[in-house]
């Protein structure tokens, strides 16, 4: 009756407003049974705690259309204020899986995952509203397993079978890497009790490299012109600045997308190893510093086009090989070659040093600092020796703990007692227990030498041998680290005190240097228990530390079979051109032991956000360096001669804000003629030829089977 009084008052004059009320009310009705419905599928959302059951948004055999994904995005802001506090927890607690995955990386590699979780939450909204807020049990195991599967194709070399490779080494590679991820997480533990291993982040299988950008390039335009190292120099647009260099590392906050220049006076080829450790290229390496360096110290002499370095020369008298059989001599203990296989070279002040040990079969990685302005690093680099670049101020050095046999620093001109000795607790960490530090000046200060052996023996390590050479002139020390806790506990003052059960010592990315002492690694789980063996046994032997030893072997021959029958023959590199090796992703070493025999050395880079199998690379006598690619590496333009990728991209999905940037930065390190080995999945490899391309490289070959693929170039000198 209401209803019908209603409508013969709406056919009223006065009618219109009655309908309008009724049109109001019935667009109230609907906006509130709207709302219940939409608030109930919200809070299912905002709930999820984790994203194992997300199955991938989209095929990679399928591009969605603009206006779909600019729909669901505006969806997925609108509804971001009503779930911002769950959202800030599950970020947080993705956060701190990824910093202890990531070595101990702080806040600021942290970040550099956001964009990432943002993704992976828009896939949660996108899949619950599709699906429903229901899923069984079945639905959760089979869309696990297809992650299992996917991760396995990302890191295995499943199907791409080249010059005869044997696809069951493909197959064990595949197997190994998901079983290094397993024992990764089960292994790091925040102290807390709280496993990593609580879930595993959801990948979201979308293009690296958008296939359809094009890429115009320009000249980076920088103080240090040709030898630019962007997280090491220091830049300014606005006031001009005392310091050339960081004191810390410290990256630009847009990633480089520029080129480096070539030197001045152009680049020449380098000269070939071993000719190389008698003579370089000045104008590679020209500085204005380096020639008043030159001028000053007899290891080296501008002798035409050519920096030349006279055999058995050094800063110390008697020559470099007097110096080494001294040390010898005071400590019988030292046998260069044997025992003693890797060694740190703190400041590469004499890159002579270095020379002299490779011919002992010493694999010596000398590090930069970043107050080099003379550019030593660079020349070792040039000459084909090992260097890396690093500010050791605060921070730790991106090594693991307990890996070199000996550290050497030859006036180095360190500090080491100021501070609180925080430099030399940085040496105790990555020392081997029982290594040496052998420490060698040519003016002895009574005071720093007070100060310095106080704090040595706070941290109990012994003086085995302290002597002045008479021919060299030179001050010599030699320390020894504990090999056990038990002299810890016999020490009087407890400062430095020792560190914490949850303290991580291989953390080491972005981690500040903590002032106490580490323990010993005393149960059989832990490397550095033991000594290793002697070199060349140590490069096939496995530790009782490492949990499974057959999927090092089949990661050993997987690599051995293609280097031999692929890389050495197959790809058309000159292999007499080629010293300065890296290898981008390493998993065990496999690729630098497979290249034991060639002339080369291989800088095994292991990227933060991957399992942790540095130490044992340094196990096997080889050495390596922890490293984010989102960031520029620690090294010089031109460095290497070869760069090799296995599936790095693939790993690097949704990580970096600025894919292409690491494409640059292969440009920046890698020679002009220096090559490139890229293995990984065709859809990634399509678009990065064309990135290749962009920048005038040579692309040599390409091979594709079962979306799976391999891409060998060559730079050129070319520079827009």
């Amino acid at each position: 009756m209401a209803i019908a009084r209603f409508g013969r008052q709406a056919k009223r004059p006065h009618g219109l407003c009655v309908k309008m009320t009724a049109v109001a009310i019935l667009g109230l009705c609907f906006i509130f049974v709207w709302s219940m419905f939409s608030s109930t599928s919200s809070s299912v959302v905002s709930q999820r705690e984790t994203f194992d059951d997300i199955a991938e948004p989209v095929s990679t055999n399928t591009r969605p259309s603009n206006s779909g994904t600019q729909s669901n995005k505006k969806q997925v802001e609108n509804h971001e204020s009503s779930k911002e506090g769950k959202k800030v927890k599950v970020e947080s607690d993705l956060d701190r899986r990824d910093e202890k995955k990531a070595n101990g990386s702080v806040a600021l590699v942290a970040e550099k995952h956001k964009s990432g979780k943002k993704d992976e939450k828009e896939v949660a909204k996108e899949k619950k509203e599709n699906d429903g807020p229901k899923q069984s049990e079945a639905e959760d195991s089979q869309k696990d397993k297809e992650e299992q599967e996917e991760e396995e194709v990302i890191d295995g070399e499943e199907g791409l079978d080249i010059e005869g490779e044997d696809n069951g080494d493909k197959e064990g590679d595949s197997d190994l890497v998901e079983s290094v991820d397993q024992e990764s997480e089960e292994k790091l533990d925040d102290g807390s009790g709280e496993s990593r291993k609580r879930g595993r982040k959801r990948k979201i299988n979308g293009p690296l490299f958008d296939p359809k950008a094009h890429y115009t390039w320009k000249l980076c335009s920088t103080r240090s012109k040709h030898n630019y190292m962007p997280c090491i120099d220091m830049e300014s647009g606005t006031a001009k600045l005392q310091s050339y260099r960081h004191t810390e590392r410290s990256c630009p906050r847009t990633s480089l997308m520029c080129l480096v220049p070539l030197p001045h006076d152009g680049y020449g080829t380098p000269v070939r190893w071993p000719e190389s450790k008698l003579k370089i290229l000045h104008k590679n390496v020209a500085h204005p510093k380096l020639a008043a360096f030159v001028k000053k110290h007899s290891w080296v002499v501008e002798s035409g086009e050519y920096l030349t370095f006279p055999q058995n020369q050094s800063e110390f008298k008697g020559g470099v090989l007097h110096y080494l059989e001294s040390i010898e001599e005071m400590v019988p203990d030292i046998e260069w070659g044997k025992n003693i296989r890797v060694v740190l070279d703190i400041g590469c002040t004499d890159s002579s040093f270095s020379a002299s040990l490779l011919d002992k079969e010493v694999l010596t990685l000398s590090l930069g600092l970043k107050d080099d302005l003379v550019d030593v690093a660079q020349v070792a680099l040039e000459r084909g020796l090992p260097a890396v670049v690093s500010p050791l101020g605060t921070r730790r050095l991106p090594f693991p703990s307990a890996v070199f046999d000996a550290i050497h620093c030859g006036g180095c001109g360190l500090s080491w007692h100021s501070n609180g000795g925080k430099l030399l607790l940085e040496m105790n960490r990555i020392l081997r227990p029982s290594g040496y530090f052998i420490l060698s000046t040519k003016h002895e200060n009574i005071e720093e030498e007070e100060a310095m052996t106080k704090l040595t023996a706070s941290i109990c390590w012994n003086i085995l041998a302290h002597k002045t050479d008479d021919i060299s002139e030179v001050g010599v020390k030699i320390y020894q680290k504990p090999e056990s806790n038990d002299i810890y506990k016999l020490r009087r003052n407890k400062n430095p005190p020792l560190c914490k059960e949850n303290e991580i010592p291989d953390a080491a990315w972005y981690v500040p240097i903590k002032t106490c002492l580490h323990t010993i690694p005393s149960s059989i789980e832990q490397h550095g228990t033991e000594w290793p063996e002697e070199w060349p046994k140590r490069l096939e032997t496995y530790p009782d530390w490492l949990n499974d030893k057959e999927k090092l072997i089949a990661d050993t021959n997987h690599w051995k079979a293609i280097v031999d029958k692929s890389y050495l023959t197959g790809v058309g590199i000159d292999w007499s051109n080629i010293r300065n090796v890296m290898d981008m992703k390493a998993i065990y070493g496999g690729f630098a032991a497979a290249l034991s025999q060639q002339k080369v050395w291989v800088m095994s880079v292991v990227p933060v956000h991957a399992p942790d199998t540095l130490p044992f690379i340094y196990e096997r006598g080889l050495v390596g360096i922890y490293h984010d690619w989102c960031e520029s590496f620690g090294t010089y333009p031109r460095s290497y001669d070869l760069l090799h990728a296995d599936h790095l991209f693939s790993r690097l999905k949704n990580r970096c804000k600025q894919p292409a940037s690491i494409v640059v930065e292969m440009d920046r390190i890698l020679r002009p003629g220096g090559w490139t080995i890229i293995r990984d999945k065709v859809e990634i490899l399509d678009p990065l030829e064309g990135i290749l391309r962009s920048l005038h490289w040579e692309i040599r070959m390409t091979y594709a089977q079962d979306k799976e693929g391999i891409i060998c170039a060559q730079k050129t000198l070319w520079r827009p």
